[in-house]
């Protein structure tokens, strides 16, 4: 008699692919509530776009590769990284933006490597990259925050300026991109020392101020914060491991209240780094990533650590705004050697 075997470990997963995915998307429901009440429709259009391109380039890469379409997409792996894309563009970038960072995502950072579990680069920050690199203008196109005066307009624009700049590329009479979109409070600071004003003298300013809330960014300290709600639940749901998140959180802490101390005026604090751009958002759902990311105990206090540093020293001195999509990449490159190197001991085993 013949019997079906299946190599091992031989263990019923208490958990499926498809439990993980759901559970990551219902975390993600917090901060992307906050980030639609703070910055508008164009992050839901963000949203639409990404989903629609990203299942419907899973569907056809499958059918292309002669692989099972339906239970695949139900994995629920593509609609992950559509949202995690589509958090991370700016509010107003243009559709074509978005596609292209879809199609990046998903044809070239996931199945040009044999697909789910096989990809070595988080594939929403492939995408991200790409159109970062490739159209470094369109993604400084945020809009104001909710709340915050930029041009007359009180924060973001209304349903039909954003669709018709999203989809048509057209504003209203005598409006300019300026009009409704406006710098980071990351990107913002970063200009200004460049132009030799410092943190407290752009902070102060009544044209800049209203950007600033009392910890981070208007708007931005919320988000993250709706995002760390999400993140804490998926740790106490032993969805994400609490090893990275935690060790990229103090280590960003300890940099940023380390330069900050030595000179205040020219470096922002660690509750600004810690809540401003995609901090959180990094922490939990991003560098979490359980193909990507270290696996190991030891290695993922490394790996951690080691993404903060990088951020912040893009953040600090990189041309580029926030510095998270580069940090993590680079961290995926050299998440093997981390592993390598931090093997635990094999119990009688008398050379580890």
């Amino acid at each position: 008699m013949l019997f079906n075997s299946t190599p091992s470990p031989h263990i019923k997963q208490s958990i499926t692919v498809q439990d993980m995915m759901v559970k990551v998307l219902y975390a993600l429901i917090p901060g992307t509530l906050a980030s639609i009440y703070f910055f508008g429709w164009g992050v839901l259009f963000n949203l639409i776009i990404a989903i629609s391109v990203c299942i419907g380039t899973e569907a056809i890469i499958l059918k292309l590769r002669q692989r099972e379409v339906t239970d695949t997409l139900l994995d629920g792996s593509a609609l992950l990284t559509a949202c995690l894309l589509a958090l991370a563009l700016p509010s107003l970038a243009p559709w074509w933006i978005t596609v292209i960072a879809s199609i990046s995502a998903i044809a070239v950072a996931k199945h040009l490597y044999g697909g789910l579990g096989f990809n070595p680069f988080n594939p929403a920050m492939v995408g991200y990259i790409v159109v970062m690199i490739s159209f470094p203008l369109e993604m400084t196109l945020w809009s104001a925050p909710m709340g915050v005066t930029n041009g007359g307009t009180i924060g973001w624009p209304d349903f039909i300026t954003t669709f018709n700049w999203v989809f048509l590329g057209v504003l209203p009479y005598g409006e300019t991109i300026d009009s409704i979109s406006m710098a980071t409070p990351i990107d913002l600071i970063k200009t200004q020392l460049n132009q030799f004003h410092d943190i407290i003298e752009t902070r102060n300013d009544p044209e800049f101020s209203a950007l600033f809330s009392g910890i981070s960014g208007t708007g931005w300290q919320w988000v993250n914060i709706s995002f760390l709600a999400g993140g804490i639940w998926l740790v106490k749901k032993d969805v994400a491991d609490w090893r990275i998140p935690t060790a990229f959180l103090i280590s960003l802490v300890i940099i940023s209240n380390l330069f900050s101390v030595m000179d205040y005026s020219s470096n922002s604090s660690a509750l600004f780094h810690a809540f401003s751009g995609g901090t959180m958002l990094c922490a939990f759902f991003i560098a979490t990533d359980p193909v990507t990311a270290c696996t190991t105990p030891k290695g993922r206090w490394i790996y951690g650590a080691c993404i903060a540093a990088l951020v912040y020293i893009i953040r600090s001195w990189g041309g580029y705004p926030d510095g998270i999509a580069f940090a993590v990449v680079l961290m995926n490159i050299a998440a093997p050697l981390i592993d390598y190197y931090t093997q635990p001991k094999v119990y009688g085993d008398p050379n580890r």
